[in-house]
């Protein structure tokens, strides 16, 4: 299909327009099953759901100590040089090596704690010990993803995503036939090996003009590059993950597990419409900052993105309040403890995306100490506040703090950029 004109000579719009067709295809799908877990395994099977995801979100820093972004930037940077990356993926071979034996360890050894943790029971044992002999499988999937970002390949990213998508979706539909919640589990546990093979038949070939194979030794040359990444990649991945554990935790403890339940369900929502951008960042905005030197061709590439998704993003945001009463009733039957949730999500993740636009210079330009600063203060923002307006708002209260989080987050994220250039500046 040919692209409009307008659309077509604007890469940003390329990537979000073929983003776009494989989202509304993910959006059915997860409608689908999202209304088929809320109708089979209630509330309480949504939160324990959404446990799994957060340990999954988890293995994907620790399986490869956090070396995604890094293989992003490096990749983009360094595309025409394969010296140069034969040493990257000499250390990212070494880094995923170590990440995926420490996780594994942990998981098999202490799946009994973190059954019991995690879901007061130890009926999920075996889950831990299955997904210790996923995590180099999750390792080094997350590692080709990069790649693919690295080089901006939008199309077969988008084909990727949409294929390993339904092949994980059917695992999930065949898991709740046969073995209700604990298959669904199953299922959600194995998607790393499922996408793994689909990134390898769709991706492999092309994988081999950037990874020799042959010329990969043991040597740390990148180590300390790829370090500040495994650093960055540990707040925002892991520490975001085990503070929603936390959080989920919380609203069970405090109010019950079905408020959790809804809790999950709202973020279930807000991360399906956040993969929309998640794929802009990866593809072009870290590429696009790796390469950018100057403030004013900073200043030009933000408001291009701004102006390009803002609209876009704000229009669906707007569509998904109006129509909230239909989503619950059609996708989340009785979960009508929802419906206060979504004015303070969606204006939360509106905020969201302009400071992660703006955030991604950090990772462009391995500004460590900022982002380090930006993230902790953001994750204190939320764990602090959503247990204090909890108490006053109950469930709401978590949205409150996740809204309040990000306005305070994109006005800290701004200023510590214009600190970067003024400082850059005077240096020159």
């Amino acid at each position: 299909v040919k692209l409009p004109k307008f659309i077509s000579n604007n890469i940003v719009l390329k990537i979000t327009s073929l983003n776009a067709v494989v989202i509304t295809i993910r959006l059915v799908i997860s409608g689908f099953i999202q209304w088929l877990l809320a109708t089979t395994v209630g509330a309480a099977g949504i939160a324990n759901i959404g446990q799994i995801r957060n340990v999954l979100q988890m293995l994907t820093s620790t399986s490869t100590l956090g070396t995604f972004n890094g293989v992003v930037k490096y990749v983009a940077e360094f595309k025409k040089d394969q010296p140069e990356l034969s040493k990257l993926f000499s250390t990212v071979t070494i880094f995923i090596g170590i990440g995926s034996f420490i996780s594994a360890t942990v998981l098999f050894f202490g799946a009994s704690f973190f059954s019991d943790y995690l879901f007061s029971s130890q009926d999920y044992v075996y889950i831990f010990r299955l997904l210790a002999v996923i995590v180099p499988f999750i390792g080094v999937n997350r590692v080709i993803g990069g790649v693919v970002s690295g080089i901006s390949d939008y199309k077969r990213y988008a084909k990727i995503e949409l294929i390993s998508y339904i092949l994980a979706t059917s695992a999930i539909v065949i898991g709740l036939y046969y073995s209700d919640l604990k298959g669904v589990i199953i299922a959600i546990a194995i998607a790393p090996v499922i996408q793994l093979a689909v990134v390898v038949a769709v991706f492999g070939k092309t994988l081999k003009t950037y990874l020799n194979f042959k010329s990969l030794s043991l040597n740390l040359n990148y180590k300390n590059k790829l370090l500040a990444f495994a650093l960055m990649s540990f707040i925002s991945t892991f520490l975001l993950s085990f503070i929603e554990l936390d959080i989920r935790t919380l609203i069970s403890e405090e109010i019950n597990i079905n408020e959790a339940g809804y809790w999950t369900a709202i973020t279930f929502i807000s991360k399906n419409y956040m993969v929309f951008a998640s794929g802009l960042f990866t593809l072009y905005v870290l590429p696009k900052f790796a390469s950018i030197h100057s403030r004013n061709e900073f200043k030009n590439e933000v408001f291009n993105i701004y102006k390009t998704i803002l609209p876009i993003f704000g229009l669906g945001m707007v569509l998904v309040y109006l129509i909230r009463n239909y989503i619950i009733q059609i996708i989340y039957p009785e979960f009508t403890g929802m419906e206060p949730l979504f004015k303070w999500q969606l204006l939360g993740d509106f905020i969201r995306l302009g400071a992660l636009v703006l955030s991604h210079q950090f990772l462009a330009k391995s500004m460590v100490k900022s982002f380090v600063i930006t993230e902790v203060i953001s994750l204190a923002l939320f764990f602090i506040l959503s247990k204090v307006f909890i108490q006053y708002y109950g469930t709401e209260g978590i949205v409150i703090a996740h809204f309040v989080r990000y306005v305070i987050y994109f006005i800290i994220v701004a200023f510590m950029i214009k600190v970067y250039y003024n400082k850059s500046a005077k240096e020159q």
